[in-house]
């Protein structure tokens, strides 16, 4: 071994020695709770359109617009669709990936900010649709590469947390947009949702910082795209695309659902409510049960084909508030659990790869 490799060698240990504990530091227990925040403040707003979306059709600039629901639709896609596209760039820039967070979070205050100008369909697709999911989507990668940096053994449990926070506040802002909505109107209740979220995100940001310095990820390989040829990727893939294109329709259509059998805005809200707050034990619980398994496979099952049979027997034939409740808090525990499997998709691959 010549004396250059072995000081590289060195240096390696040395950076190894010196990178704070994953799995539960102090460190990482900070980054952890600050994404929490993010995730409450950010990506709990486009969970609450189906209360803008029960919303703008009673107004007459907007009235009877079949494109409505497009606003939502596309801003939860781009989140879903988009990390095949986000994911190489955040690894091939991974030293900017907190320069990703910043810009993701602007881009989202910005995006409402302009939504709140807006007089027209179109435009609230541009900017509450595309402009916030691409600035959420900005953010969000970034924040999970970190994430994964910071808690390996543990991973499922923390993503579980992660995912939560939109829960969390999920269960209080479908009233406190019910509420602005009657009484001030979209626009300024828009902006008062830029201003929170700028208020509320920017102290913690500077929290939101990666476990390993920018001299160990320059060191990182190039993307392996063995995956690409295992069937698994494509089961996986072809799952994820079905959960996204039918998670968020609930949470889209239930207060609309709710108006039609004749309920107030405060019971529509309830119902929207009790599914956000279902979702923290559904994504807590399965995070931790990822962690202790070895056979995902039956967790994905027992996610996607209970999600299934509640929307079947349970929306499809709901008429009372009591089995509108049931539909949304089953739903919302199960089906909300499928994204904290994400990180074991990878591992999966990884594995298979190496096969």
């Amino acid at each position: 071994m010549t004396p250059s490799s072995l000081s590289t060698l060195e240096l390696d240990s040395n950076h190894v020695s010196s990178l704070p504990p994953a799995d539960g530091d102090r460190d990482a227990w900070k980054f952890l709770i600050a994404s929490f925040i993010v995730e409450a403040v950010l990506w709990a707003f486009p969970l609450a359109f189906g209360v803008f979306q029960d919303y703008y059709p009673r107004l007459p600039q907007f009235q009877d617009d079949p494109n409505i629901v497009v606003i939502g639709t596309v801003c939860t896609s781009i989140y879903f669709l988009g990390a095949p596209f986000v994911t190489p760039l955040v690894r091939k820039w991974q030293r900017w990936q907190r320069h990703f967070v910043f810009a993701g979070w602007a881009v989202c205050v910005l995006s409402l900010l302009a939504a709140s100008f807006s007089n027209s369909v179109p435009t609230l697709i541009a900017t509450q649709g595309f402009l916030y999911g691409l600035g959420f989507t900005t953010l969000y990668f970034p924040g999970l590469s970190m994430l994964n940096e910071w808690f390996i053994s543990r991973r499922g449990l923390a993503f579980g947390v992660f995912s939560a926070g939109a829960g969390l506040s999920g269960g209080v802002l479908p009233f406190l947009l019910e509420l602005s909505l009657h009484k001030y109107g979209y626009k300024t209740t828009l902006r008062a949702a830029a201003v929170a979220q700028f208020v509320l995100v920017a102290p913690i940001l500077p929290l939101l910082k990666p476990r390993l310095p920018p001299s160990i990820q320059t060191q990182l390989p190039a993307m392996d795209f063995k995956f690409l040829s295992h069937p698994l990727f494509y089961c996986f893939a072809l799952s994820n695309v079905i959960h996204g294109f039918s998670y968020y329709v609930p949470s889209l259509y239930l207060p609309s659902y709710a108006s039609l059998l004749g309920y107030s805005w405060a019971t529509r809200a309830l119902i929207l409510s009790a599914n956000s707050l279902a979702s923290i034990f559904g994504q807590i619980g399965f995070g931790f049960l990822s962690d202790r398994t070895h056979n995902i496979f039956i967790l994905i099952f027992i996610s996607a084909f209970t999600s299934a049979l509640t929307a079947f027997f349970l929306w499809g034939y709901a008429k009372s508030l009591g089995l509108l409740l049931a539909f949304s808090i089953m739903y919302g525990w199960f089906a909300g659990a499928y994204v904290v499997f994400w990180p074991k998709f990878g591992s999966i691959l990884s594995e298979a790869a190496c096969v």
